[in-house]
């Protein structure tokens, strides 16, 4: 069996306030579309985050669809599996089940209940597709935890047993946090994601398609190549990482995961299909070195613009240096001044790098401190929580999504 594997997809995130990615996801799509057509793989995976927020916009639910569809029409066997994140809507992304299953995608919005368990077997069909060349388990992000989340897991593998009559493949999606991944970029803690134990993920699968993460990775396996291909025993868990870079942070290279199984219980062998980003991100100075006045950064600045014509950049600053009132006015007119047809698009990340200790002697170390830039590039009420979780040890983020998620789909069948 051969699939493609990506996730964490993002369509319609805009950055830093007003820069739109439309360009830069049809970008990564006709990358992704060409190795379909050449590949020719059984099964194209997108393991949650389709969009970047719950209620997409019109422009990005239309992206969705001519891209999916341009994908189905240039390879009418491939089935594609699609499942929803924690910034996807569940029931928004299944709306259209059916519909989809037409062109053979498979979407799967909605999570299984743990009160499922007292059913009877059959449920689990809602998230297990069988193939001519192996079978899919499709799960969604699931909100439920502990020993009633692993036996759920478990007892949509063991259905998928009993209807893997030929002992094919056996591929599992899921969008989760497990525990000993690198969160390299993320912008979170280790303790304050919540993550769960690779072995509470269940067994019977050969392969393991992860999102969530958006540094690709094989877990368990540290010094994966990022270029060649590699074959390790079943089974294997891997996060294929996030299709575009999302911040400075992510410094290493993003991919698609080409992966061919030989057998249940055989040989997965890894293949990164590595995307070539339309922009990248660069912290200025580009040696690694930091400004100390605001002078040298404009200077750089200067210096950067001639250089590069598509890209995102912020400055690495010393932690004291203090910037005047108008300094990223003066920024923007740095670049809308290079802005003719000739010079691309660069796009200002406000948010700087501190680098050193400033002298906080008067601050209580315990307080978190937010800039102004860091509020104005917050979409949701979650974004100011995270950056105060410190203060909340016992808090649970992904609980205060789900119910901002719920009063959002009231108000809109309220406000349809």
């Amino acid at each position: 069996m051969k699939i493609l594997h990506t996730a964490d997809l993002h369509l319609g995130q805009t950055l830093y306030q007003h820069y739109e990615r439309a360009d830069e996801h049809r970008h990564f799509f006709n990358q992704l579309g060409q190795w379909c057509s050449e590949q020719r793989p059984d099964a194209l995976l997108v393991s949650g985050d389709v969009f970047d927020v719950q209620n997409p916009s019109p422009e990005a639910l239309k992206a969705f669809t001519e891209q999916f569809v341009a994908m189905h029409r240039a390879c009418p066997s491939m089935h594609i599996f699609i499942t929803a994140g924690n910034h996807d809507s569940a029931s928004r992304l299944q709306a259209y089940r059916d519909l989809w299953e037409i062109a053979q995608v498979h979407v799967v919005g909605v999570s299984p209940s743990p009160e499922y368990l007292t059913r009877v077997d059959g449920w689990q069909a809602e998230y297990v597709f069988r193939l001519d060349s192996g079978v899919v388990v499709a799960l969604p992000y699931l909100r439920c935890g502990g020993e009633r989340y692993q036996q759920l897991l478990q007892a949509i593998l063991d259905y998928a047993a009993k209807v893997n009559t030929d002992n094919l493949p056996v591929i599992m999606m899921a969008h989760t946090a497990v525990a000993g991944m690198d969160f390299e970029g993320h912008n979170f803690d280790i303790g304050t994601i919540r993550t769960v134990p690779l072995s509470a993920m269940g067994s019977g699968y050969d392969y393991l398609a992860l999102g969530h993460i958006h540094k690709p990775q094989t877990l368990g396996h540290s010094n994966h190549s990022f270029e060649a291909p590699v074959t390790y025993a079943a089974p294997v868990a891997r996060y294929s990482g996030s299709a575009l870079h999302v911040s400075c942070d992510e410094t290493y290279p993003h991919s698609v995961s080409m992966v061919e199984i030989d057998s249940h219980g055989g040989s997965v062998r890894l293949t990164p299909l590595r995307i070539n980003q339309l922009r990248h991100f660069y912290v200025l100075p580009l040696d690694g070195s930091t400004y100390s006045s605001e002078k040298q950064a404009l200077e750089g600045l200067k210096a950067f613009i001639r250089d590069h014509n598509h890209a995102y950049f912020r400055f690495r600053l010393q932690a004291e240096l203090t910037l005047a009132p108008d300094f990223d006015q003066k920024v923007y007119a740095l670049i809308e001044a290079d802005g003719d047809d000739s010079s691309g698009d660069l796009r200002y990340n406000p948010k700087p790098l501190r680098v050193g200790v400033a002298n906080t002697s008067t601050a209580n170390d315990s307080a978190p401190v937010i800039a102004i830039s860091d509020l104005q590039q917050m979409a949701s009420p979650v974004d100011f929580i995270l950056q105060t979780i410190d203060q909340y040890p016992d808090f649970d983020p992904d609980e205060v999504r789900e119910i901002f998620a719920e009063l959002e789909e009231i108000l809109n069948r309220q406000n349809p």
